[in-house]
């Protein structure tokens, strides 16, 4: 069951001289009446009254007066809040008749609804945390924000590598012709030793033929001597042409060989060997912008990643407020501020200011069914009746002040008093706002 004051009487504070109020159980009960005649006082002496030494006015005795300050409030649940004498002591009788304290109060009096502007004048960062910490998903949320701006810083430094990186391999040349790995200059220089060794060995047959060549004619020559001499050295003549007979098939052979032979050039190793830093640079700017653009591609496809990181993230910050018990239908936070339909708090009109204010005073506790608002000039006549019939409809009390002698007004006050004990009701306007509270109320 929710608590609203039922009747007040205010004697001898600030600037009231004597205030007896019987506000609507629901709705808007509005004090007006012109500047410094007596409205805030009210509003500071209930919340005196109901929280405690601490919403004690500075100068709680009315200016002149010879009396002590005296307050009664009479509640919905049947407790009656009172300070009088000297020190404005507090008595709290319950519908028994017995006594309770500050303590019994604050267990139903929000702090907020009896100084709202410590909400309405807060950051939009602290509005945000009040509402995330009354539905219990402030950690959780902050940890998403936190986890969603490391990756946002995340994302934005890989993105701009992958873009330096994708631009420096599209600066850097490519040459399809060039080996895909560096040439080592030994390699060439044991390829042209080992072809020189091989023509070595083909100059060597070559010599091998010429002395086989050489001897032939040698022996030719001998045996020419020896026919001359055919009968003395008949034997050795007959041993010499057996002896040149397989000279002469050595040397054909030779000969053959040596005809076969073809020495290797090593021109084209010659002139690698000359080009090898030029081939080298090239397959080094090849290998390099083959390095950078697979770094691009790394880091690009990292960026996608990064990015689908964040949407999770951000879809599981949407499923969190989506099943949070928020208390006003339209209610969200996006990046650490209050929404309210789509729009932020800076951009709500000044009822939809109060609206999303009042929700969030109840929804931080629900058994304080009350609200104090002061200075509600703010709003025009249509905007303020709008405002009061969603407290109406919402089964909530506010008592607030507004500088005005009109009839939008529950009472005027004057010089402290209370002067029209016929009060006006606020007339009746078609609410076009249909939010309702959601469940948990």
């Amino acid at each position: 069951m929710t608590v609203k004051i039922n009747k007040l009487e205010i004697e001898n504070t600030k600037r009231v001289k004597a205030v007896m109020l019987e506000p609507s159980a629901s709705g808007l009960t509005v004090l007006g009446g012109r500047n410094n005649q007596g409205k805030s006082s009210v509003l500071d002496a209930i919340a005196w009254a109901l929280g405690g030494n601490r919403k004690r006015p500075s100068q709680a005795n009315r200016e002149g007066s010879m009396s002590d300050p005296y307050l009664k409030v009479e509640l919905s649940n049947g407790l009656i809040v009172e300070r009088k004498g000297k020190n404005s002591d507090l008595k709290v009788t319950d519908p028994s008749g017995d006594k309770a304290g500050q303590n019994l109060l604050d267990s139903f009096v929000s702090e907020l609804a009896i100084d709202l502007p410590k909400f309405m004048d807060s950051t939009a960062k602290e509005k945000a945390d009040t509402l995330l910490q009354i539905i219990g998903v402030g950690d959780q949320l902050a940890q998403l924000e936190k986890e969603e701006q490391e990756k946002a810083n995340q994302r934005l430094y890989t993105g701009q590598e992958a873009r330096s990186k994708r631009a420096h391999a599209n600066e850097l040349p490519e040459y399809p012709d060039a080996p895909n790995d560096y040439i080592k200059a030994s390699d060439l220089v044991n390829q042209q030793q080992e072809i020189l060794a091989r023509n070595g060995a083909n100059q060597q047959k070559r010599n091998q033929a010429k002395q086989l060549a050489d001897q032939f004619a040698n022996q030719k020559y001998l045996i020419e001597q020896k026919e001359n001499e055919l009968a003395r050295i008949q034997q050795e003549l007959s041993d010499m042409k057996a002896k040149h007979t397989e000279t002469a098939t050595d040397l054909e052979n030779a000969n053959k060989t040596a005809a076969q032979l073809q020495d290797e050039s090593t021109a084209e190793i010659e002139a690698s060997i000359a080009e090898i830093e030029t081939i080298n640079d090239k397959v080094r700017t090849n290998a390099e912008k083959a390095m950078a653009e697979d770094e691009a591609l790394r880091l690009e496809n990292q960026y996608k990643a990064l990015n689908q990181d964040i949407e999770d993230i951000r879809q599981s910050k949407m499923e969190l407020l989506n099943n949070a018990n928020l208390p006003l239908s339209g209610l969200s936070v996006v990046d650490s501020e209050i929404t309210y339909q789509g729009q932020k708090w800076d951009n709500m009109s000044g009822s939809q200011q109060l609206i999303v204010a009042v929700s969030i005073v109840r929804k931080l506790n629900p058994e304080c069914g009350f609200v104090l608002i002061d200075k509600l000039e703010q709003m025009d006549i249509e905007t303020m009746q709008e405002f009061g019939q969603w407290l109406e409809q919402e089964q909530l009390q506010a008592i607030a002040t507004r500088v005005s002698g009109g009839e939008e007004c529950t009472i005027i006050i004057q010089d402290g008093m209370v002067v029209d004990d016929n009060p006006t009701p606020v007339a009746e306007v078609p609410v076009q706002d249909t939010n309702t509270w959601k469940g948990g109320f």
